[in-house]
This record gives structure tokens, C-alpha cells and sequence, in this order.
């Protein structure tokens, strides 16, 4: 009997082990998907609005080949109308680095700048593209960037040529209410807008000039989330993690460059100062992030896009940045677009370029025991983030719990603009504290050293 028993024992374990082999066989030799299927996928996923399932698919296709340009902005795209703005940045970038020159992707780029405040970049991206975006999606984007003026005129100019489109007015007219125009607003919107409709769509648009509606004018034009939160693009996916053939060829040829000395990301003490980092102590090179952003961020209703199902991958990010096509006859807005959740605490006054005399805001970078360790600091900020370009460096000093510190800042900043910077450094592991000119930082001793080094 007891024979029997060992024997059925081993028989069942015999048949266990042959099953799991078998499904080990099976996983190891199921293959990654194919790229054109899973942009296949994330097209028609993109047509139907799920945005979490074409970000599925769209990543699984750059992942399969992640040096395709297209599917790059087809993941943009995917991104940005899931209200992403921050990883629609990195990787419509991503897609201009790899030869995609088309207006559509510079046009999703501009608004995903826009979505996260970097109103400069996004006007620099307008500008180089100026020629082959459409007036009106040109005039409008300007105007969204803080640059309402610049937009009207484009617009008008337009107008006056002939291009006298709904379209072109409706854009004209949202731009005029940015401005604060609202005279010419209401004239304009009127051309198309039913009477019985008129308030309704100016008391909306009143709504979303308000400062803290910075993020929701891009959200509301697109018909995307807002507030969403975005950990950026996935590491796996960061283009300098697939260099070209040339990439890897130069790399091998090129002598080791000197490691260069880059202080570690500060984090916050116990008595909040952000720690220090010690003048004994050796310095380590520390990676730049993976993807830098690109170098040179009711309305639904009276800017809805026509979404005509996506046939060809060509048209993905043409459908998904279209502006307005039919704002005329459309019924005034039942939708209304929730304000910003984290973006309200950080309003921008206006999301014009903040000059270093009209700054009001600053933005800390670390703090250390020496003023030469603080300065030595910022230029390895300035190198790695591109975004301090055009600001001076200021060099602080304080005194908590017994001990002196110097703090290095950033100056010249607006109360959104030092936010959002803050926001986009901490999603690469730098901690960073905003803050206004008027209201040092506890410990403050001294209002700090400001340098003319930009």
C-alpha cells in the first residue's frame, strides 16, 4: 500500500513538473508583438478615445522600434489627450530629434509646453515652424502662450487676406478675451455664435482666462483630463537608451571624457532646509536625465476637433491637434472643464516670459556649507538643466539649528513659471523649493549675492 502511495505521488509530480515546462516553453517563446500591430492598435484606440489603452499599445510599438519617429508622435498624441503633458513633451522632442519636421508635431509639442508652462519653449517651437502651421492654430497657440497680441495679429493679417473661416474667427475671438479685449471678443465670437448662446460662451471664456486656469485652456482645447498625474515618459522608452548604429559606433571610437564633478540631487533636512552637501566630502557624476525637452508649455465646445476615424498612421497627430472645425453651430458648452487641481496653489499672473527685472519668484537648488561649493553647484545646474537659461544665480546665506548654510536660487522667476520649473526638476530627482523674492526662506540673514551670470 505503501508502494501504491509513492507511486501516485510520483506520478502527480511527475505530471506538475511537465505542465510547468510546458508553460515556461510557452512564455519564453511567446513573442514581443509586432510594431505596426501595436500601432495598429493604438490607432484605432486613439479614434475610440480610450487613452489608457492607446498609451498601452503606442509604448509597446516604440519599445519595438524605438528609433520610428512616427510611432514616437503617435505616442505623443496618445499622451497628450490623456492630459500628460509633461511625457508628450519628452517624446514629441524625442520625435523631432529623430527627423519628424512635420507643423502637426511642432504644433502638439507648442500646446504640450503650454500644458506645463513653458511658455518661453513654446514659443520658441511656434516660431520655427511659423511658416507652415496654419494661421489660425498658429495665431491661437501664441495666444495660449501668453503672447494673446502677437496671435491677433496673425490672425487678423489672415483675415484680411481672405482666410474669413468660423473657424478663424472663432480662434480670433478667444484670442481677443486672452488679451482681455472683450469688446472685440464679443463682436467677433457673435459672427457665429447664436444670440441665445453669446453669454454663455463669453461667461466661459471669463472662466478660463482666469490665471489659475493655466493648464485647463490647454485641456479644454484638446478635450483631454486636467490635473492628471504624469511621472513622464518611461525610462525604458528614454531615447538616449536606443543610440543608432553611428550613436554606438562614435561612442566606441571617442576617448573616455573627464568625469565631471556633479553634486547629488539635494533632499530636505528635518528642519526643512534642503541638506547640504559637505565641501569634504568628493563629489560624484551623476547621468543627465534621459530625455532633455526640446532647445531652440466650455472651450470644448467652441474649439472641438472633428475626430474622423484614424486610417493611417500619417494622420494620428493631424486629428488629435486639430483646433476647430465647426465652432459656429455648435451649442454652447454643458461640459464644464474642472479647474486645475494642483495647478490652482500656482497661478501665473499672465503666461508671458518673466524677464529678471520683472521677476518675483525664485527657485533653490541646493544648499551647501561653503559659497564656493554653491557656486561651483550652479554651473552643473545651468549644464544640466537647460531651463535656467536666461536667469542669475543667487547665492544666500541662513541659519538653522546653530548651522550656516548657502543657498544657490535661480532668480527671475513668476509665481506659476518657478512652480512649474520646481515641478519639472523634481520629476528628474532634484529637489528644488519655490518660493517668493518677498518671502525668504526661515533662517534667511541675508536677501542673497545676485550675480550677473546667466
Amino acid at each position: 500500500m505503501n508502494r501504491t502511495a509513492e507511486s501516485t505521488r510520483t506520478a502527480k509530480l511527475a505530471a506538475t513538473t511537465a505542465l510547468a515546462a510546458a508553460l515556461l516553453a510557452g512564455c519564453a517563446t511567446s513573442p514581443a508583438p509586432r510594431a505596426d500591430l501595436s500601432a495598429g492598435k493604438a490607432e484605432a484606440a486613439l479614434a475610440q478615445g480610450k487613452h489608457g489603452r492607446a498609451i498601452e499599445h503606442a509604448e509597446a510599438a516604440v519599445l519595438a522600434e524605438p528609433r520610428n519617429a512616427a510611432y514616437r508622435a503617435m505616442l505623443g498624441s496618445a499622451y497628450l489627450d490623456a492630459g500628460r503633458f509633461a511625457s508628450a513633451v519628452t517624446t514629441f522632442d524625442d520625435a523631432v530629434k529623430l527627423g519628424d519636421s512635420s507643423p502637426r508635431t511642432a504644433l502638439s509639442l507648442a500646446l504640450a509646453l503650454i500644458g506645463i508652462a513653458d511658455y518661453h519653449q513654446a514659443t520658441v517651437v511656434l516660431g520655427q515652424a511659423e511658416a507652415d502651421i496654419a494661421a489660425d492654430d498658429l495665431g491661437l497657440a501664441y495666444a495660449l502662450a501668453g503672447e494673446a497680441e502677437r496671435g491677433i495679429h496673425i490672425m487678423s493679417h489672415a483675415i484680411r487676406g481672405g482666410d474669413n473661416t468660423p473657424k478663424m474667427r472663432q480662434n480670433l475671438a478667444y484670442a481677443y478675451a486672452l488679451a482681455g479685449r472683450w469688446k472685440e471678443a464679443r463682436l467677433m465670437a457673435a459672427q457665429d455664435v447664436p444670440a441665445d448662446k453669446l453669454g454663455a460662451r463669453i461667461e466661459e471664456w471669463a472662466h478660463m482666462v482666469q490665471p489659475q486656469a493655466w493648464q485647463a485652456r490647454v485641456a479644454a482645447l484638446l478635450g483631454a483630463p486636467v490635473g492628471v498625474a504624469d511621472r513622464g515618459q518611461p525610462v525604458q522608452l528614454a531615447l538616449a537608451n536606443h543610440p543608432s548604429v553611428e550613436e554606438l559606433a562614435g561612442h566606441a571610437a571617442a576617448p573616455a571624457a573627464p568625469t565631471e564633478e556633479i553634486p547629488p540631487p539635494p533632499v530636505l533636512a528635518d528642519n526643512g532646509e534642503l541638506l547640504p552637501v559637505g565641501d569634504s566630502a568628493p563629489l560624484t557624476a551623476v547621468p543627465a536625465p534621459a530625455a532633455a525637452q526640446a532647445e531652440p508649455n466650455g472651450l470644448q465646445q467652441a474649439f472641438a476637433a472633428l475626430a474622423p476615424a484614424v486610417a493611417k498612421l500619417a494622420q494620428v497627430t493631424h486629428d488629435a491637434m486639430q483646433f476647430v472645425q465647426q465652432p459656429v453651430i455648435q451649442p454652447a458648452p454643458t461640459r464644464a472643464v474642472a479647474a486645475p487641481k494642483r495647478a490652482a496653489a500656482v497661478p501665473a499672473a499672465r503666461p508671458a516670459r518673466t524677464t529678471q527685472a520683472e521677476g518675483t519668484h525664485l527657485v533653490q537648488l541646493g544648499s551647501f556649507l561653503s559659497e564656493q561649493s554653491a557656486r561651483r553647484a550652479w554651473t552643473t545646474y545651468t549644464k544640466r538643466y537647460p531651463q535656467l537659461a536666461g536667469h542669475k544665480m543667487v547665492i544666500s546665506q541662513a541659519v538653522l539649528d546653530g548651522k550656516r548654510y548657502f543657498r544657490v536660487s535661480a532668480a527671475g522667476f513668476g509665481q506659476a513659471s518657478s512652480a512649474a520649473l520646481c515641478g519639472q526638476l523634481k520629476t528628474k530627482g532634484q529637489g528644488c523649493i519655490a518660493y517668493a523674492e518677498s518671502r525668504p526662506l526661515p533662517g534667511a540673514i541675508d536677501t542673497g549675492v545676485r550675480l550677473a551670470r546667466r
